[in-house]
């Protein structure tokens, strides 16, 4: 029985509850010249579900930059960016999310997230070297929160742990937004030497298609459907939609997908994430504009009696398609059978641009790649956006509204700060994390403003970070989008890196409300101008929409920042640490009398409702070619940006770094609150050696870039303005525990 005679074809009502449009279920029709059977209508469903064509946001992706002389792959064409960082090697890097899944079984659901995007690392033929992530959660004080961060935190870490590859930074925030909506993103890093890097791509008439890895199960089927609509009450109905991981198998599958690469046999090879089977091979042959026979009988299945559209649609874990060379098909067997892991030729490369899919030897699936994939024949939309009422009511904000922080309140602000979730260390969840993991000395756990991973056989290291305050984003999609890239950047200068790319996760909520789309639109022009401001093109990423309830609205739009650094010289390595008492402490960049959506204005003086803080984009320019001169001159001895929590954390985070104390002067000409609180950008916290001190000044005066002098790290304590607030040792346990005393862990 061919596709095209079967029994009982699917209507327009089937395609609704698939997640298909009546216009994308016409143009399906279209496209094939006759009605889809079943199988056929879910491929489509998957393959022009959000999660995988993008429908709704690849025409405002395409505006960011893409380019560079570093650039090895430009944004979509692989498993993930690839970046040229000298000597023969290339760092490829990648985030991705895992909301939904995570929303509903909070350990899978990460797991998964992080075996994801370490394959979409090692196709690339790279070996992971170093792994971060963004998180965000609602409400602490609700056991729902408190359950999904106990679970996401240990899925993460027991995955990675396993797996042999260090989680080395990342974020966590929390806000009411997110109470029914976490947000997972997942980052990876790998390294791979120029002349050894695997495409995702299919061609050869007669090439032989393997699946190699994990049996096929009924695990998440549909879930690229399901990460494409808002969550409800009825999404725990879908648990089946949530993949299971094994990291172990994954291993596995890590060393010898990178040993068949090493062969030079290997045409294509592409993991099965989003959609399985149909994705790998309809973007594999679209790319290589070649077809693909298909035989499903073939595939190793875990159930018994799987439905066509099950095996094709299956996102099981820890699987790869992979395209070699006729003839050698004997090396890919051996080397799969030393690892002890599925190796089974399902089909054959043809020149016909289709993708024929047998089962029983009856044709139950014959579609074209190039209409399934983005960048083909998916549709692309020009979604209807509007600007929210509340944007403007925002900047309505007035500081004069809110009375200034008394001398005597300061004490309490400080304790506030400290402890806030959004603030206090993260010690509870990098302790479940193992940082130094398979990395042979790659890493050091001295606190910095970016991650450092030291590639082997080199002096040169990778800087990697994750940045995003979504508040900022919320108040002004486009300037907070604008201080994301900007804060990621400034994080990877700060700790003596040079940023070289981008690499972004968009967690937006339901596309189709004209105030959300417009949040996105504003994000993407605001992310676009400064990555062209900063030399940073953007190599892809991801889009994750729907993240939102019926109940709660949408979450706070949050553009997540994945930014690569390269440090070649080892002696700039900068902490952000006091080094010893004496040191004198400034402060580069400028105060401002602005306390727009910091943490204090937002959670201790109850102001939900104002801009984002302000931002000149050519102002952060200057200072971080000023920080980088002062770096690699040897002029300071720690630098630390100021961000969350403003002025204060950041000398409180730099002192309890080192064991020991400041005391500064505020400046008179602002606000005691702005000045100690206020989250302004474009500002860094630096250490000099007082023998330093007049070629530092110099150096800076000559820049143009403001600073002036705060004051001087002590033994002891935190001193402002003569008060004494706190003893170190009374700080760092405020700041260390209370992550872990608010879990009672």
């Amino acid at each position: 029985m061919s596709a095209e005679t079967t029994d009982q074809l699917p209507t327009l009502e089937t395609a609704r509850k698939l997640g298909l449009l009546p216009d994308e279920y016409d143009r399906i029709i279209a496209i094939l010249g006759r009605k889809p059977n079943f199988t056929e209508l879910s491929i489509f469903s998957v393959m022009w579900s959000e999660h995988c064509s993008y429908k709704n946001s690849i025409v405002w992706l395409k505006t960011l930059p893409r380019d560079s002389e570093r650039m090895l792959a430009k944004a979509g064409e692989e498993n993930a960016g690839l970046v040229d960082i000298g000597d023969g090697l290339a760092c490829s890097f990648k985030i991705e999310s895992h909301n939904h899944p995570s929303a509903i079984e909070p350990y899978q659901g990460a797991a998964t997230g992080v075996g994801g995007i370490n394959r979409d690392i090692f196709t690339m033929g790279a070996r992971p070297i170093a792994q971060l992530n963004s998180l965000r959660f609602g409400n602490l004080d609700l056991p729902k929160t408190q359950r999904l961060l106990k679970g996401v935190v240990k899925g993460i870490g027991d995955y990675g742990n396993a797996f042999g590859i260090p989680t080395v930074g990342g974020e966590i925030y929390f806000d009411d937004c997110y109470n029914v909506n976490p947000l997972v993103n997942a980052f990876s890093a790998g390294i791979v030497e120029v002349d050894k890097v695997a495409k995702a791509t299919s061609y050869g008439v007669g090439n032989p298609v393997f699946i190699v890895g994990s049996a096929t199960g009924k695990d998440g089927i549909h879930g690229a459907t399901f990460a494409s609509e808002d969550i409800s009450d009825k999404s725990t109905e879908k648990l089946p939609a949530v993949q299971v991981g094994d990291p172990f198998m994954e291993k596995l599958l890590l060393e010898a997908s990178l040993e068949i690469i090493g062969t030079g046999y290997v045409i294509g090879i592409q993991d099965m994430g989003a959609a399985g089977i149909i994705c790998s091979t309809s973007e594999m042959s679209a790319k290589g504009e070649h077809g693909m026979i298909i035989d499903l009988d073939k595939v190793p299945t875990r159930q018994p009696n799987m439905d066509p559209f099950e095996i094709l649609l299956s996102e099981s874990q820890e699987r790869m398609l992979v395209v070699i060379e006729k003839g050698k098909e004997d090396v890919i067997q051996q080397i799969f059978d030393k690892w002890d892991l599925n190796c089974e030729q399902i089909g054959t490369v043809t020149d016909t641009g289709r993708l024929h899919f047998y089962r029983h030897g009856e044709l139950v699936a014959d579609v074209p790649a190039h209409d399934l994939v983005l960048g083909g024949g998916a549709p692309q939309y020009h979604r209807e956006y509007r600007e929210p009422a509340y944007f403007q009511e925002f900047k309505k904000f007035q500081i004069s509204d809110v009375s200034d922080v008394e001398a005597a309140e300061i004490q309490k602000v400080v304790e506030h700060l400290l402890t806030h979730p959004n603030i206090c260390s993260r010690r509870w969840v990098y302790e479940q994390y193992d940082s130094m993991v398979g990395t042979a000395n790659r890493t050091t756990n001295v606190p910095s403003d970016a991650a450092v991973v030291n590639i082997k056989g080199t002096d040169k290291s990778i800087v990697i970070t994750v940045d995003c305050n979504s508040r900022y984003v919320n108040a002004d999609p486009n300037t907070g989008a604008k201080i994301a890239v900007a804060e990621a950047a400034r994080n990877i200068v700060c700790t003596g890196g040079e940023p070289l790319a981008v690499t972004n996760n968009l967690n937006f909520g339901n596309p189709y409300v004209p105030e959300v789309y417009w949040q996105f639109v504003q994000a993407v022009k605001g992310m676009g101008e400064a990555c062209l401001r900063f030399a940073t093109p953007v190599t892809g990423g991801n889009v994750s929409f729907y993240n939102q309830s019926s109940d709660e609205g949408p979450v706070f739009p949050t553009p997540t920042i994945g930014m690569l650094g390269l440090m070649e010289n080892p002696e700039n390595r900068m902490t952000l640490r006091f080094r010893q008492a004496g040191d004198l402490i400034y402060l580069v960049g400028e105060s401002k009398d602005d306390i727009a959506s910091s943490e204090y204005l937002y959670s201790y003086r109850g102001v939900k409702a104002s801009p984002a803080p302000a931002f000149d984009m050519e102002v952060e320019y200057a200072l971080q070619q000023a920080i980088k001169e002062l770096i690699i001159n040897k002029l300071v001895v720690s630098a630390h940006d100021v961000s969350d929590g403003g002025l204060f954390v950041t000398l409180s985070e730099s002192a309890m770094g080192g064991n020991l104390g400041f005391t500064i002067e505020t400046d008179s000409r602002f606000r005691k609150d702005a000045f100690l609180f206020g989250e302004s950008q474009s500002r860094v916290v630096v250490s000099v050696a007082r023998e330093k001190q007049t070629e530092f000044e110099d150096a800076l005066t000559k820049s143009g870039v403001a600073f002036s002098r705060l004051g001087a790290v002590n033994d002891t304590n935190f001193v402002i303005d003569g008060q004494p607030l706190l003893a170190v040792a009374a700080a760092k346990d405020l700041y260390d525990n209370a992550l872990s005393r608010k879990l009672e862990v």
